[in-house]
């Protein structure tokens, strides 16, 4: 069985996470790098853990956590498409199982907003975690008059939390906000589609999704 450590320690994937990185600062986008994927790999495991998943299943998707984002390096448009097709090849190719590459590889394919559905326990995963990803290090330009949108947005955000409530029945992204740099509208102008992707990913796992920002209840 393909393990999580095979994949960080792969230097092809390692250089495919990196180059697809570069093509995201060119193009002015927040951090996608190592730090970005860790955490989600990271967080899509913890999701399924603390619902009572098993190992095996957490660590599909730990993996495809760990790979979402590589189609980058091909394109930001259907980046989750390339991604897909980028580890179906990857994964073939280390000999790993079928089942476990048709789980990964259908859960990057799926974490994209514009097309993507939570499909199954990992793709489910996977979406609440990178969609919930919002901190200021992500921000890369530093120079705040020339801030875009998504850069006031997660520089505003002093600090970020995504954690299942005791009795499983919610996920909760709770967000300290500046809202001298950010307004909640603008939060809410970029990521509703988002967010709205986390309720229909919760709900698959049989929990709501809720969203506090300041210590207000918003969604």
């Amino acid at each position: 069985m393909i393990t999580i450590e095979e994949i960080k320690a792969n230097e092809q994937i390692r250089t495919y996470i990196k180059k697809a990185d570069e093509s995201m600062l060119a193009l002015g986008y927040t951090e996608h790098s190592f730090a970005h994927v860790t955490k989600v790999s990271e967080t899509s495991k913890e999701i399924l853990l603390t619902l009572g998943y098993d190992a095996r299943e957490a660590e599909l998707a730990q993996i495809a956590g760990y790979l979402h984002d590589i189609g980058n390096v091909v394109n930001r448009v259907d980046h989750a498409q390339s991604g897909a097709i980028m580890a179906f090849r990857i994964l073939d190719n280390l000999g790993a199982d079928a089942e476990d590459i048709a789980t990964i590889v259908t859960a990057i394919g799926n974490h994209d907003e514009g097309t993507a559905f939570p499909v199954n326990a990992v793709a489910a995963a996977v979406i609440l975690a990178d969609k919930t990803d919002v901190r200021r290090t992500r921000v890369r330009n530093r120079d705040f008059s020339t801030f875009d949108i998504h850069d006031r947005v997660n520089y505003a955000a002093h600090t970020s939390h995504t954690y299942i409530t005791e009795d499983k029945k919610e996920i909760v992204l709770e967000i300290n906000l500046d809202t001298s740099i950010s307004s909640i509208m603008d939060y809410f102008e970029i990521f509703m589609e988002r967010m709205m992707l986390c309720r229909r990913a919760a709900e698959k796992l049989g929990m709501q999704f809720a969203l506090v920002i300041n210590n207000q209840r918003v969604l």
